[in-house]
């Protein structure tokens, strides 16, 4: 595969977009603003005026999206990928939709001669700009093994899980954790910064233990550097945390912990934080504290 479509400038998009031209494949994208994706034509893309114009040209399209109804759109919609497409395409969704989302676009797409894999990501911003984000996979075995080259422009690692929905599955899962693991080190933290340790010694120490966690590794300079620009914003994590929500009742698993960090992510989104880095919910900590985590002098 050489001829590769893109539809999803965000953030991860635009990154991931870039990584694969740089490895040199033909990219062709479609964005909904003319604003975006001036960088990736600077490196010799092509800017469709359709999704379906993506597909015509692709031998594979990347799609990163926010939402199931996006994906849905952008793939099974008016002018959509499936309207444009030759049979033999692959359609690779780094989306986080649900596993039922995945399974019915994938059976839909399937009917037209059309592969799609479910292949959300791990890490964030900082990963995709870097090129080392975690796949993980779910669909046809064969077509994973023939877009590895893709996967390895993008990211580090590529995982095949199973059948369509298995890699939906586990981008739940893992948002589950990542959401509790980041709430329990903001407690911890808030512990120990006010009562006078330095958080980042405190980090050091974290990290020589069982405690330790790539979350609280990355979010801590955020948060003493007040930084809150987002690599994964607060608004995206509540969307996923209702996707979590609705899953854990459809399989029948408790998930009392996850209920009570959705709780406190809902109540920092109704602060206006939304756009901001999740890290952001620490302001929430620091008013209930009274005490602001920062760097110690």
């Amino acid at each position: 595969m050489k001829k590769i479509g893109f539809v999803g400038l965000g953030i991860m998009g635009l990154a991931m977009a870039e990584n694969l031209l740089k490895a040199g494949y033909e990219l062709s994208f479609y964005a909904r603003s003319a604003d975006k994706g001036k960088s990736l034509e600077a490196l010799g893309a092509t800017r469709c005026p359709t999704p379906a114009a993506v597909a015509a040209g692709a031998e594979a399209v990347v799609v990163m999206v926010t939402a199931d109804e996006d994906v849905e759109a952008v793939v099974l919609g008016e002018n959509g990928l499936s309207s444009g497409a030759k049979p033999g395409l692959v359609i690779l969704n780094s989306s986080t939709i649900l596993p039922s989302t995945s399974i019915r676009i994938a059976e839909t797409v399937a009917r037209l001669g059309i592969v799609m894999l479910d292949c959300p990501v791990t890490g964030s911003a900082p990963q995709a700009k870097e090129g080392k984000l975690g796949f993980m996979v779910g669909g046809d075995k064969a077509v994973f093994e023939r877009c590895q080259p893709l996967f390895m422009a993008m990211g580090k690692a590529a995982f095949h899980l199973g059948a369509s929905g298995a890699g939906s599955y586990a981008k739940l899962a893992n948002n589950t954790m990542y959401a509790i693991n980041l709430l329990s080190f903001i407690e911890a933290v808030s512990i120990v910064a006010k009562s006078g340790i330095d958080p980042e010694l405190f980090l050091q120490i974290v990290g020589q233990g069982g405690a330790k966690s790539a979350v609280s590794e990355a979010k801590l300079p955020k948060i003493i550097g007040r930084d809150f620009s987002p690599a994964f914003s607060l608004a995206m994590l509540n969307k996923d945390a209702r996707l979590v929500t609705r899953q854990a009742d459809e399989l029948g698993v408790p998930i009392p912990v996850f209920t009570a960090a959705r709780a406190v992510y809902g109540a920092a989104l109704e602060r206006g934080w939304g756009d901001e880095d999740l890290s952001s919910v620490v302001k929430l900590y620091e008013a209930w504290s009274g005490h602001v985590i920062d760097k110690q002098r």
